[in-house]
């Protein structure tokens, strides 16, 4: 997965601020968000829910990310499927700006979960930054690259699931890719209500901490455009997943 593909979320609106001579700003008819090598697209799933009201905070507001750096393992294949898909699992987010727990759709999902799982189990996702944001067209925090450059993955990709009326509601954890059936280890959480194509897999949504992402989106992007690296550094100290 380090081809130099970039994974994204397609979705800029008309309008929308256009990047040039940056594939990672480049989106789908939309706005986009990176995967490792991967485009992705985001959109609603289970209704339009209500618009999330405006939380300003600065950057200085989040802790120094935790010591340490991202271990940027790889795999020649994707994982064998070892978890329960009619069990419950949850994933936890522990970034230097807050924690945020996502309740993780197995059933619905079992490859992406399984994946997921593994990754946070092989503590691929410690350490590793957040690296793109964007506020106009579509509202999302794309994560999950090692190199936080849009490149990065684990050296292996999977299909993708659960794409039937998938919608991207704000809460809702999905993959980034490049493509169809590219997904590797970059994702995208939604802080506010999306359109996207169902070209992304949904496989979770957030249950507490959705605060931590609209601080973060509300102190905008660095370079003060509607999509790029956000203002505020957001690290993933560390990621866990837990079944029951």
């Amino acid at each position: 997965m380090s081809s130099g593909v970039r994974m994204r979320v397609a979705g800029r609106t008309k309008g929308a601020t256009r990047h040039r001579g940056n594939p990672m700003r480049r989106v789908l008819p939309g706005l986009g968000v990176l995967v490792a090598g991967v485009a992705l697209t985001l959109f609603a799933a289970g209704g339009v829910s209500a618009q999330i009201p405006a939380v300003r905070q600065s950057p200085a507001e989040c802790a120094p990310p935790a010591a340490g750096v991202p271990n940027g393992k790889q795999w020649q294949a994707e994982p064998g499927l070892s978890i329960d898909p009619a069990a419950g699992y949850t994933a936890v987010l522990e970034t230097n700006c807050g924690a945020v727990t996502i309740a993780l759709e197995a059933a619905r999902a079992p490859r992406t979960v399984n994946s997921f799982a593994f990754l946070a189990g092989e503590q691929y996702f410690d350490h590793t930054r957040c690296h793109r944001l964007t506020t106009q067209g579509i509202y999302v925090l794309q994560c999950g690259d090692p190199t936080a450059t849009g490149t990065g993955g684990p050296g292996y990709r999977f299909p993708d699931e659960n794409l039937t009326g998938a919608i991207y509601p704000a809460g809702t954890l999905a993959m980034a890719n490049s493509g169809r059936d590219t997904n590797g280890s970059q994702f995208f959480l939604v802080y506010q209500d999306t359109k996207l194509p169902p070209n992304y897999t949904p496989f979770g949504r957030v249950v507490d901490g959705l605060g931590v992402l609209t601080r973060v989106a509300n102190a905008g992007v660095r370079d003060g455009s509607g999509d790029g690296a956000p203002s505020q550094d957001i690290v993933l100290n560390k990621v866990t997943t837990t079944v029951g």
